[in-house]
């Protein structure tokens, strides 16, 4: 027995050894990216682009209404950026959690995607349902994939109802009445967009609707 504990001591050693440079190699590779992350600045006001979410059908496919946003980043001035993420968040009617991610290449101002509230396989259609809100992040990144600047905002899909409001609360459109089949989403824009898009718009805040109709209201004073 005793010809092999030197042999033994020699694994323990490796063993200990190998567990040691994983370790540490693995917070080498995590804690750089985890901290640029964490850490990236908020857009400073002169670099704010108009961000809008247009509930739209989906004229193809059958059932769709209000189960599609149009994310819609116009006036992008944004120094030093060469792509765009952007990650659609919002929340299910079971209490779970969904995220639609993406990356778009900054070829102009101007940046249209349409994203689907559920999955899609092989041409089939899988819709989320209930989701009444959820938060659109905006990050802008320089040609190594830098992050220079984040960007977020909440919205709140509604149908029904006359009270258009805001999820934080400082903004609430009344429509004059229900608008039968319309979807609208209410949120920050940030800057203001074309006014063909929204049914209102006021301090930075806008309402639009599924059919792009004029839909008169008043705002909450």
């Amino acid at each position: 027995m005793k010809k092999y504990i030197p042999f033994i001591g020699i694994g323990v050693l490796i063993l200990l050894t190998a567990v040691f440079f994983v370790a540490k190699g693995l917070k080498n590779k995590t804690s750089p990216a985890g901290e640029e992350e964490t850490n990236v600045s908020v857009l400073p006001q002169s670099q704010w682009p108009a961000v809008t979410l247009t509930p739209t059908d989906k004229s193809d496919v059958k059932g769709s209404l209000g189960h599609w946003l149009v994310l819609k980043v116009q006036k992008i001035n944004v120094p030093g950026a060469a792509s765009m993420d952007y990650l659609l968040v919002y929340s299910t009617s079971d209490g779970g959690q969904q995220g639609v991610p993406g990356t778009v290449a900054l070829t102009g101002s101007d940046v249209e995607r349409k994203l689907l509230l559920g999955s899609e396989s092989s041409g089939k259609f899988r819709y989320d349902a209930g989701v009444s809100q959820g938060t659109m992040t905006l990050t802008f990144r320089d040609e190594g994939g830098k992050s220079i600047g984040r960007l977020s905002t909440d919205f709140h899909l509604q149908t029904g109802e006359v009270a258009l409001t805001s999820i934080d609360g400082k903004f609430t459109y009344t429509l004059d009445k229900i608008a039968k089949d319309v979807f609208f989403v209410t949120m920050q824009t940030f800057l203001e967009p074309d006014p063909s898009a929204y049914v209102v718009w006021q301090n930075g805040y806008g309402v639009f609707a599924s059919d792009g109709k004029p839909h008169p209201g008043k705002l909450a004073q």
